[in-house]
């Protein structure tokens, strides 16, 4: 049914230009012939720089006569506004976006079962896990569903997109909480920038056992950005488990920044139109801890950060119980009915601490200090640490600053920093 899989690496260091993107992309669907209806499942704003802004109107021009609707696959993130969807997707026409709700719009396609997770977890969850799907992805009207989206480190599945974009970008919650924690208890640090772990393996059974019959198609990137360009180094257009695999190991060559000693303090800059709630900020301790030293510290300048979760009731769990070290999360899980019925909390409070090994330290824009220490973080004033952190002036990675050295990043989203006594550990 589907045509050969195409990967398009770039040939020089300039990335690959819109034109051969575009080429690929229409070489790929002239396969379809005249598609009737097509769902494009993108990312949101947090994810900006997976280049999918860009892909999603060539995809629309591809489909003059079709029916094309977009629906971003927001997980449990916050709906997008109309001035995210236009600065992201231009002027497509936004009567065809489509929100996706995690808790409303799902219909069951089956269960994953107990053994299943038993096996590839090492006994560490022992459950069936349902697989609930948006209904509009099951729909027998699209003649086609394309998911766009960037082949990324990722604290949950190792690397993000391909399989997860669909049972978690498009999935419903029992999936997203027994996925995070299942990963939660797995340990981070073991699969963060892996291209096989216990999740990635539930994510891709879960849709080849239970969506055999709907006609996905996955356009991944690999994206990196050099002196605040971002340059898609990689694309890749098809199906099956091999399509993400080459690109996760391409992503691997990318976007790993290995280092030689643990660093002692890191400076995270968070994108005000993409980081406005640690849920998504977190990023930038998910991303940089393998990297920073025992004793050290990490400074979040978050000017934007306003609120915990996406999702309002996550929102209140998270302030109910702060970043905790997974022994007491784990406690809390076991007492606390609440917690215990929205795993994807309980992982994210546990993917939040330090354990204890370095310090966190937000800098928030529009959270009170009150709030930020209840989180179990410390607290800087903005104007403070602005500046002390000239961010508009500091190169990526090491700098001196007034005597100290930091290590600056001004985009965690897009990779992952670790030493490599840790990340081979």
């Amino acid at each position: 049914m589907f045509p050969n899989n195409i990967h398009l690496p770039a040939t020089t260091s300039g990335g690959l230009p819109d034109v051969a993107i575009e080429a690929a992309l229409l070489e790929y669907f002239k396969a379809f012939d005249r598609p009737g209806r097509v769902l494009i499942v993108p990312p949101d704003i947090s994810r900006s720089s997976s280049y999918a802004g860009p892909i999603v109107n060539m995809l629309w021009r591809q489909f003059p006569k079709a029916e094309v609707d977009i629906m971003p696959a927001l997980g449990t993130h916050t709906p997008m506004s109309t001035a995210e969807i236009k600065k992201m997707y231009g002027d497509l026409p936004l009567d065809r976006f489509l929100v996706h709700d995690w808790r409303q719009d799902t219909v069951n396609v089956g269960e994953v079962a107990a053994s299943f997770v038993a096996s590839i977890s090492g006994g560490l969850m022992q459950n069936g896990i349902a697989v609930d799907v948006n209904k509009r992805v099951l729909d027998p009207a699209y003649d086609l569903v394309i998911s766009v989206g960037q082949v990324v480190p990722h604290e949950v599945a190792g690397f993000a997109n391909y399989t997860k974009n669909i049972v978690v970008g498009c999935g419903g919650s029992n999936m997203i909480n027994q996925s995070h924690y299942l990963g939660a208890l797995y340990g981070m640090e073991r699969i963060m920038g892996r291209v096989d772990n216990p999740v990635r393996r539930l994510y891709n059974y879960a849709v080849n056992q239970f969506l055999p019959n709907v006609p996905i198609v996955y356009v991944l990137t690999v994206t990196t950005v050099d002196e605040a360009m971002l340059k898609v180094q990689a694309l890749a257009i098809g199906t099956g488990d091999e399509l993400f695999a080459e690109m996760a190991k391409g992503k691997c060559r990318a976007e790993h920044h290995f280092l030689d000693q643990p660093l002692p303090k890191v400076v995270v800059y968070l994108d005000p139109e993409k980081f406005k709630t640690t849920w998504v900020g977190n990023k930038a301790v998910y991303r940089t801890r393998m990297a920073i030293a025992d004793g050290g510290e990490l400074i979040v300048i978050a000017p934007a950060l306003a609120g915990c979760g996406e999702d309002q009731e996550n929102d209140r769990l998270i302030k109910k119980f702060g970043y905790l070290a997974q022994h007491d999360v784990l406690a809390a899980v076991s007492e606390d009915a609440e917690l215990a019925n929205n795993l994807s909390v309980a992982a994210h409070l546990i993917h939040g601490s330090s354990e204890g090994r370095f310090k966190i330290t937000y800098a928030p824009g529009r959270m009170s200090p009150e709030m930020v220490r209840s989180l179990k973080y410390d607290y800087l004033p903005m104007d403070i640490a602005l500046s002390k952190y000239d961010c508009q002036n500091l190169r990526e990675g090491l700098n001196l600053v007034r005597g100290e050295e930091i290590f600056y990043i001004s985009n965690p989203a897009i990779g992952l920093w670790a030493t490599k006594a840790r990340f081979n550990n």
